[in-house]
């Protein structure tokens, strides 16, 4: 798949957080989530490995046990089903790969 200029809309996830799928194939997916200061991501796991790029902005990032004081240019790679939760400091943009793709976050 080749996506030229990602037109699709943005969709609420939680509130704070927005997101669009940008491109997928059978095993991978690549999402555009835009972050507003102040919110939270709570804790969770899931079957999914998930490697982020901090496009723009701040976080407070827990992979585990760690926290980890995120910055625009940041990368991370959490396995799967190991807890992780964002608190957003400033406005943020992240790119995030999930495999397999996720099928709730399809188009």
């Amino acid at each position: 798949m080749f996506t030229k200029k990602n037109t699709s809309k943005f969709r609420p996830l939680i509130d704070g957080v927005v997101m669009r799928p940008l491109v997928y194939e059978e095993k991978t997916l690549m999402c555009e989530f835009k972050l507003q200061k102040g919110h939270v991501l709570p804790g969770h796991a899931h079957p999914y490995e998930q490697t982020g790029y901090l496009v723009s902005g701040k976080m407070k990032f827990r992979i585990g046990a760690t926290w980890y004081h995120a910055e625009t240019g940041d990368s991370w790679c959490i396995p799967e089903n190991v807890e992780h939760e964002v608190k957003i400091l400033e406005d943020s943009v992240v790119i995030e790969v999930f495999s397999p793709v996720r099928p709730d976050y399809l188009p």
